[in-house]
């Protein structure tokens, strides 16, 4: 057993059979916060007592035998969205200021009956609505392999967070891909449940019948034990991998290749390749109104974000950083019948993932087009053209959240710079543990080097 484990899983062998304690893993998280979190910008609150006193009650509880399973003492954080009692919940705004949770999100709840220590409450693009992380009342949070570029959106801090030794894993939320834009960019395993698997009662809501919350972790087999806890199922004993070979995924290509960084799609074609060594086999398939996502998506969020803001946005627009305050401004000019029209668009485009998943055990495809990019930097040239990284990042996780389907990144390589790409993988409505079966599966040969 290494002295410092780096996954959940490793970690909870370690605190299980005695050989570290919670406290002092606890303790090596609030010293990597303490010397890294002033450059990183990942947390706006630390919660530093109260993680020692949860650390302290997991280590009694472990010594005399009432183990809680594999979360019982492990450093989780948690993305300033989601209502921890007796804690300031921000939403990283201004708005929001001196908003105190009187309860527990149900997610939390059930992260502390797992015994989790519950570490701090971590950066966000503002009220979830953005991909960089760039617009926080609280500064941006910086990517721990390069401070100058944004570790990805909106949960970018809980991403930090885990990259960067301050928490073992993170809750975040993905209303469009908020879970694996960062992971992916982040080099970790991003996991987007099937739509209302994991409750949302204590989050602040950015688009009510399209947000998730889901965990940001090193690894496959950590995203299955978070997500266990999250959707109130019995501790697990451990995932077991199932063999790649005879597993057969459906490889989205047209609208989702169209546009993406070289090294992108490089890496991609190489992770593929993998896969077909090892047995996978691989065939195209086609999402026929994939053209329609981005406006079907825009119409829906933009409208359901606007009216749960009206009250603020008339009397303290100011108190919005200027970008999100436009975007929901903007979500005021949808005309009802373009919602509606937008709904059974979303209708349309689930039927379409139903028919591409037919015969396969997943869909793959890249989880992000471009590597993380340099904070402040608009626009990215992509054949030929420039695009909006907003646009772009967002390009090939949007759709899972209409359609509602359950989706995971997992890394895949590295740029020539050492920048992560991820690949993702889609699977049936409602069978997020077979998406996590197959995951596991491919994750070795995604990225055979990749050492969490």
């Amino acid at each position: 057993m290494p002295a410092e484990p780096r996954t959940i899983a490793a970690l909870a062998r370690a605190l299980h059979s005695r050989e570290l304690t919670a406290g002092a893993i606890t303790e090596q998280c609030l010293s990597a916060i303490a010397d890294r979190n002033p450059s990183l910008n990942a947390f706006i609150t630390v919660r530093a007592d109260a993680a020692r006193e949860q650390a302290r009650q997991a280590d009694g509880e472990i010594t005399v035998g009432r183990y809680r399973g594999p979360l019982h003492g492990v450093p989780i954080s948690l993305k300033d969205l989601i209502d921890l009692d007796g804690t300031t919940t921000t939403a990283a705004s201004r708005v929001r200021q001196g908003h105190i949770a009187t309860a527990d999100a149900t997610v939390v709840t059930r992260l502390r009956e797992a015994g989790a220590v519950l570490i701090g409450k971590t950066n966000l693009h503002e009220f979830a609505l953005g991909t960089t992380n760039e617009d926080s009342a609280f500064g941006p949070a910086r990517h721990p392999l390069d401070p100058s570029r944004s570790p990805g959106g909106s949960s970018g801090g809980s991403a930090v967070s885990v990259l960067a030794g301050m928490a073992f894993a993170s809750n975040g939320t993905d209303t469009g891909g908020s879970i694996r834009i960062p992971s992916a960019a982040c080099g970790l395993v991003g996991l987007k449940p099937t739509i209302g698997e994991i409750p949302t009662d204590g989050v602040v809501p950015l688009s009510g019948t399209l947000d998730h919350v889901g965990p940001m972790c090193r690894s496959v087999e950590d995203a299955r034990i978070v997500y266990d806890v999250l959707r109130g199922a019995p501790p697990g004993q451990g995932q077991q991998p199932r063999d790649a070979r005879g597993l057969r995924l459906g490889v989205l290509r047209d609208y989702f290749m169209a546009l993406l960084d070289p090294e992108v799609a490089t890496g991609f074609e190489s992770a593929c390749l993998r896969l077909r060594q090892a047995g996978v086999e691989l065939q195209d398939v086609t999402v026929p109104h994939a053209g329609d996502i981005a406006p079907i998506y825009l119409h829906i969020v933009l409208s359901e974000a606007a009216a749960y803001h009206a009250k603020t946005l008339d009397s303290r627009p100011d108190d919005y950083t200027p970008n999100v305050r436009l975007r929901l401004e903007m979500g005021r000019y949808i005309l009802a019948e373009d919602y509606v029209r937008a709904l059974r668009g979303r209708d349309v485009l689930r039927h379409e993932v139903d028919a591409a998943l037919t015969g396969v055990d997943g869909l793959l495809l890249p989880s992000l087009p471009i590597p993380a990019q340099t904070i402040g930097v608009a626009n990215v040239r992509i054949g030929g053209s420039d695009e909006p990284v907003r646009n772009l990042t967002l390009r090939l996780t949007q759709l899972f959240n209409l359609s509602g389907h359950p989706a995971i990144t997992v890394p895949c390589g590295t740029t020539s710079h050492g920048l992560p790409i991820g690949a993702q993988i889609a699977g049936h409505l409602s069978r997020t543990p077979a998406l996590l079966d197959v995951a596991l599966a491919a994750e070795p040969y995604l990225d055979p080097g990749t050492s969490r």
